[in-house]
């Protein structure tokens, strides 16, 4: 069974992968801070690169367990 986890995008790191509700996955390439908000970039299932901006505080959906070997958060 897949663990979905509820994470704020200041606990995002760059190798997490994000779960849109309709099953898709995003694999996190990079993280920017923007003024107050964060930039996620994203690789989707299909190799599309893709951006979105979001609230340090907004929550996004992520697969439990997998990690990748960068660490750093940007808040």
């Amino acid at each position: 069974m897949t663990t979905i986890e509820l994470r704020e995008t200041r606990h995002l790191a760059v190798g997490d992968t994000l779960i849109s509700v309709s099953g898709s996955s995003y694999e996190v390439t990079k993280l920017v801070r923007v003024g107050r908000g964060i930039r996620v970039h994203y690789l989707s299932d299909d190799g599309a690169a893709g951006r979105f901006t979001a609230a340090p505080e907004a929550v996004s959906r992520v697969l439990g367990g997998v990690r990748g070997t960068a660490t750093q958060h940007v808040a």
